[in-house]
């Protein structure tokens, strides 16, 4: 009623309104017309841009001759052996040693010569030679690699400036965005390929993992190739692929930009990683473990398992407490926390807000070095003799610890607990994955030295109204939190 008296009334803001519609129709024949032209209709001037700084890399090694004959291809005495010996004089092979060569991929990042790669393109290499996409070739030397990211960090020695690229923010790329692949496959040459981001934050096998998931064509010889945004800018490195063949079926890895610029900024300045290091045996934190835990409210953090010598220990980090946050940053799981830490500058004092006996307390972490770190293994010690003492609990049975168990499972003299001799197939421990042999250290996050001390610890929780019991097994010296069922 009252627009028709208005249009009535005031036939101008009829005009108005036809001229306001006509224009947000064409301001959304704009928008789709911006959001098609999104899909790229060639990837033509981006490769122009971007080919003269990837290069092909050549790896040459010496490798021995054969030094036992025939040995490993025909038996002994057999009568082919004669014929195997011949036909290695007539290649002129014998025990002389033969270069080998393999084919990868990498692109320059600074004018004067730097170049990132795979750290398996160039591992045990001799020679290292540089092909540029205009032409020409120059030897390199290895800065620094690291095995962790299967990065490395190349340098030629030029007379000219080289064309480089710049990494972009991987955290920035979103699944379905456009991305360009470029490098060397099967040793073809230069090769460009093209496809979307499939998925993102993919791991492997490493602890640092941070793949983007692409299906780009990537085949053998794109290792160490870029994987460029639609702004020329480097997101991923070229490291693996999946496949049942050897060749593309469209599941490529790249690892994520932001893991390798930092990888690549300590290899420039000292040829080498320095990884924070916080010395902790951790565990994710499970659903199951969330009722067994006071205080525990999600399946999120890290637990503690074991805290041997080093700065948690002098930290005053305990087994059994949950990691919550770290340096302010949250810790949902193992591996984000493994990666926080292992970013942290070495020798840096942190706060970290761990979950113990139902409340939160923060703790001063002065971070060590991983580097350093690894392959420190405590001794065992051993010792004679005992008498065990066996009860089925919770479709375990279990014995004390003594010192001839000890002896037999080359566990620390200072360890107590209960060994499991059998475990029920039908119970929930065997679900839970619990084996004979297995050594319980702790229930409910208290030691345990006898099994009246593991009776005790069922039923302080079971009046607390708990399903379950936290329990702490070591197998192999490697420990490990298992919420165990304890109202069947």
């Amino acid at each position: 009623m009252f627009s028709d008296t208005l249009t009535q009334t005031h036939p101008q803001h009829q005009s108005w309104r036809i001229a306001g519609l006509a224009f947000l129709t064409t301001l959304m024949l704009l928008v789709q017309t911006a959001i098609a032209q999104a899909r790229p209709d060639s990837f033509a001037d981006l490769a122009d841009k971007i080919s003269p700084s990837v290069v092909n890399i050549t790896t040459s090694t010496v490798v021995a001759g054969r030094t036992d004959g025939p040995q490993g291809i025909v038996p002994e005495g057999s009568p082919f052996e004669d014929f195997f010996r011949e036909f290695q004089d007539r290649q002129e092979e014998g025990d002389r040693p033969r270069r080998t060569s393999a084919l990868g991929s990498g692109f320059v990042i600074s004018a004067d010569g730097y170049v990132v790669t795979n750290n398996h393109v160039i591992e045990g290499a001799d020679e290292i030679l540089i092909e540029f996409f205009e032409g020409g070739e120059l030897p390199a030397k290895v800065i620094g690699t690291d095995k962790n990211t299967d990065i490395a960090l190349l340098k030629v020695e030029s007379d000219e400036p080289l064309d480089f690229v710049e990494f972009g923010n991987s955290d920035t790329a979103r699944v379905g965005d456009w991305v360009m692949a470029m490098g060397n496959p099967l040793g073809q040459g230069f090769s460009v390929s093209a496809g979307i981001v499939s998925q993102r934050g993919r791991a492997l096998s490493g602890a640092y993992d941070d793949y983007i998931q692409t299906d780009a064509a990537i085949n053998r010889g794109n290792s160490g190739g870029p994987l460029f945004n639609m702004d020329g800018e480097v997101i991923g490195v070229n490291t693996a692929i999946l496949s049942p063949n050897g060749g593309s079926i469209g599941i490529g890895f790249s690892m994520a930009s932001n893991v390798v610029t930092k990888v690549v900024d300590q290899l420039t300045e000292f040829g080498e990683t320095r990884r924070g290091w916080l010395g902790v045996r951790i565990q994710d934190v499970t659903e199951d473990m969330v009722d067994a835990v006071d205080g525990l409210k999600t399946a999120a953090g890290a637990m503690v398992t074991d805290v041997p010598e080093g700065p948690a220990m002098e930290g005053g980090v305990l087994s059994g407490d949950v990691i919550l946050t770290f340096d302010g940053h949250k810790v949902d799981d193992v591996r984000g926390l493994v990666r926080t830490v292992g970013n942290t500058n070495v020798g840096k004092t942190v706060d970290m807000v761990v979950l113990r006996e139902g409340g939160e307390v923060t703790l001063k972490i002065t971070l060590g070095r991983r580097e350093e770190a690894e392959g420190a293994v405590p001794a065992s010690q051993q010792a004679p003799s005992g008498e065990p003492v066996e009860k089925e609990i919770l479709g375990l049975t279990v014995t004390e610890l003594t010192d001839e168990l000890r002896a037999e499972l080359g566990v620390s003299d200072s360890t107590d607990g209960l060994v499991v001799g059998n475990v029920d197939e039908t119970s929930k421990a065997y679900e839970k994955g619990l084996r004979a042999g297995d050594v319980l250290t702790e229930a409910g996050q208290q030691k345990l030295t006898s099994i009246a001390d593991l009776e005790s610890r069922i039923e302080e929780a079971t009046e607390a109204g708990r399903k379950s019991l936290l329990l702490l097994v070591r197998r192999a010296g490697e420990p490990r939190f298992v919420a165990l069922n304890i109202d069947e």
